[in-house]
């Protein structure tokens, strides 16, 4: 229910500006994002670095509604590449496809991701396609299929809470993809999702086993304690090499656990967002941790006194 609230609170424009402009908000969002300049991300990503861990760097923004606020989104990922190698940096980039304006039009969004791709080629380097909600998901992994019959330098994300995430892992691994494996983020409907939390795990269980045992290299994302106990002990059984996979987590989230599996010897990938439009980013973390929501009842009632 609380998850369910703050997923829809999300989409008020009035709740959103309350929370961007209130201090004490914007503080606590600053937990999950570095930042809101290419250069904030750069020093998070210089400071995973040194810890072992390698990034993946993200500049927040979705559903744009013109191409020329889809083309700045594509030059700030090229920029980010030449960044990335200029600071030589271990990381690499994830972004959203309706940011580079799938909901204006599927061809038009192709040549975007297409050119940030060739750029990502040409540093040897590699582009995440993120899964956004279950409207989209089709067109997206239709998109990254094309892109990855032109280029090995891109993959993209599958949400084992969706019922179809095992049919579209086959489908995508027949085209050489790498995949990273979450949970899911977005609200989504019984009818394409399931509901229950136990569910969700089993099929993340079921789905990271195929992934580990695809050949590939894909990147297990969690903070849940059991899904990265049971993908080391399945590693393990398999006699999967831990230079064979890596873990994802988020910035900020879970910072014990991203070093413990350093010291254990797992590569581990933290996801760095930044930017100025981190709102809705930030809703579905809090909507992850939905013990959060008394501090933000507070300072909405304290703000309207």
């Amino acid at each position: 229910m609380l998850r369910s609230i703050l997923l829809k609170l999300s989409a008020s424009p009035g709740f959103a500006n309350w929370v961007t402009s209130n201090r004490s908000t914007r503080r606590m969002a600053m937990r999950f994002v570095a930042g809101e300049t290419l250069n904030d991300a750069v020093a998070a990503a210089r400071s995973c670095n040194n810890l072992g861990m390698a990034a993946t760097l993200d500049f927040l923004g979705e559903n744009v509604s013109t191409p020329a606020d889809a083309q700045k989104a594509r030059d700030a990922y090229l920029n980010i590449f030449d960044r990335i190698a200029l600071e030589r940096l271990n990381a690499n980039v994830s972004c959203k496809l309706t940011q580079l304006g799938l909901d204006l039009s599927v061809e038009f969004c192709e040549g975007m991701v297409l050119s940030i791709a060739e750029r990502a080629l040409s540093y040897e380097s590699f582009l995440r396609i993120d899964m956004e909600s279950s409207i989209y998901t089709q067109r997206t992994v239709e998109l990254v299929k094309r892109v990855r019959a032109q280029s090995p330098a891109v993959g993209t994300v599958i949400q084992s809470y969706l019922y179809r995430s095992e049919p579209d892992i086959q489908d995508l691994l027949s085209y050489g993809c790498k995949i990273r494996l979450c949970k899911g983020a977005y609200k989504e409907s019984a009818d394409v999702a399931y509901p229950q939390k136990s569910d969700v795990d089993a099929n993340y269980v079921k789905l990271m086993r195929m992934l580990l045992s695809s050949g590939f290299y894909h990147g297990i994302a969690t903070h849940d304690p059991h899904m990265i106990a049971e993908t080391i002990r399945w590693a393990a059984e398999k006699q999967v090499p831990k230079d064979d996979f890596e873990f994802q987590m988020l910035y900020g989230v879970r910072t014990d656990l991203q070093r413990q599996l350093v010291r254990d010897g797992f590569h581990v990938r933290i996801y760095i967002p930044y930017g100025r439009d981190w709102f809705p980013y930030f809703m579905r973390r809090l909507a992850e941790r939905p013990a959060n929501l008394a501090f933000f009842v507070r300072n909405f009632l304290r703000s309207r006194s």
